[in-house]
């Protein structure tokens, strides 16, 4: 079996739930006029040939732990205004993307202003067409020489990543919405810890094999599921997201920046159960960062409900998506409200979406959570924005272009995006519950 860290939010919840779903009101009030409706991508998935990326080194050495290389992608690169009247044409006006740490900085020390360009244009691209545009900085991937370097576990890393922000803010902040920093960084290094051994000592060997083509000790690629020394990475992994957002800071002071973390729903089936502790392994030391920080990101897939050995099974009749794990749509609020309980800052979710190939499993999903979602806002947590993942169907990392989670789908040869029956159902959604509108 083949997992990278969103299919792992996704595929470590099967077998993790019940299906008992909170009442909802029958009449939901509207989203606030100013919030926050996108949709998301990250550059590596979508904009092809990023051939300075650890991942690109990666998909292309034997052995291989991915199904397949990127290759072209969904060719966002060239295709960016295409994607934008995407964003458009669902009546959105917000686009979440990332910028190629990889195509900015190829060689360490060595910026391409010709990259910073182009994010550049995008960025004023989203605003000439009205659309906000919420910009991450790292969405996993990093340059080959940095991989090379020992990744993040390199006691260097914080301050090369906080070198990176500082050259790309002063590039690019001036138009940015929003800013997280790194994507699920919480999540690296606790895979082992629920992956199966042989698919961790398969990544093991691809990054050895990487590591011995270039003639170094260590490759560790930021989307690494095999982490040689995880307290080590989560550490400089902190004090990199606190150093990026000084930097960026330092650039724009009135930017509002974050964090994007994935969090599954976790319930508790009985007084007692592993939940608080999984909490405190999986979020908790990052909400609590999260604290000095504009926002926090939630990025959010499914439920696990945890009893006091582990977790239960889903029941029979869940709905699953082709992972086998089960749809639970208040899965979203719920873990949006406990982020927010922590961190205690206002939440914008930054991913939530469904990987399946039955469209109609999408268009049930988001209004379903779209409306617990407004219900928790109705609670008072302070949600500023909803950004479903994804635009278009891309490179899902190691799965490479086998899971969907577009709302759109995509023609790998000749790149055009078709609107999927869900696409409508958001814009719909939208139209019938955002005060004003």
């Amino acid at each position: 079996m083949e997992i990278d860290r969103r299919t792992f939010v996704a595929a470590a919840a099967a077998g993790l739930t019940l299906a008992a779903k909170p009442a909802l009101a029958a009449k939901p009030s509207s989203f606030p006029k100013d919030f926050i409706w996108g949709a998301a991508t990250a550059g590596h998935q979508v904009e092809g040939n990023n051939l300075n990326a650890d991942c690109w080194l990666l998909e292309n050495i034997k052995p291989t732990v991915y199904a397949d290389p990127s290759g072209d992608s969904a060719n966002s690169f060239e295709l960016w205004r295409r994607d934008l009247d995407l964003v458009t044409s669902l009546g959105l006006n917000s686009y979440r993307f990332s910028l190629e740490w990889a195509r900015i900085e190829p060689e360490a020390g060595q910026f391409s202003i010709a990259m910073l360009d182009h994010y550049k244009a995008m960025i004023e691209g989203c605003r000439a067409l009205g659309l906000r545009p919420i910009v991450t900085f790292n969405h996993f991937t990093t340059p080959i020489w940095f991989a090379a370097r020992g990744g993040w576990m390199n006691p260097d890393a914080p301050q090369l990543f906080a070198r990176f922000c500082d050259k790309a803010a002063r590039h690019l902040a001036a138009g940015i919405d929003h800013a997280t920093t790194l994507n699920e960084p919480n999540l690296a290094g606790v895979l082992q810890f629920l992956l199966p051994g042989g698919l961790l000592e398969a990544d093991k060997a691809m990054a050895a094999a990487a590591a011995a083509k270039l003639g170094v000790p260590v490759f560790l690629a930021g989307n690494a599921l095999y982490q040689p020394e995880p307290a080590k990475v989560q550490a400089n992994l902190q004090a990199g997201h606190t150093a990026g957002k000084a930097a960026i800071k330092a650039v724009r002071g009135d930017l509002p920046v974050g964090v994007s973390l994935a969090m599954l729903d976790d319930q508790e089936a009985e007084p007692g159960s592993l939940r608080d502790a999984m909490r405190e392994k999986f979020y908790n030391a990052w909400l609590r960062l999260a604290r000095a920080d504009d926002f926090v990101g939630v990025q959010n897939y499914e439920r696990s409900l945890w009893g006091k050995q582990g977790k239960l099974d889903p029941p029979a009749s869940a709905r699953r998506n082709m992972m086998g794990a089960e749809v639970y749509p208040p899965s979203l609020a719920g873990a949006v409200r406990y982020a927010y309980e922590v961190a205690k800052v206002p939440v914008i979710v930054t991913e939530h979406g469904v990987g399946t190939d039955d469209d109609t499993l999408r268009a049930w999903l988001i209004p379903e959570a779209l409306t617990h979602l407004k219900a928790a806002m109705d609670d008072g947590v302070p949600v500023k924005g909803y950004c479903h993942w994804s635009l278009i169907d891309n490179f899902e990392w190691v799965f490479g272009y086998k899971i969907h989670f577009g709302l759109h789908t995509l023609d790998r040869q000749t790149f055009e995006r078709r609107a999927k029956p869900s696409a409508l159902v958001y814009r719909d959604y939208i139209r019938s519950h955002t005060a004003g509108a």
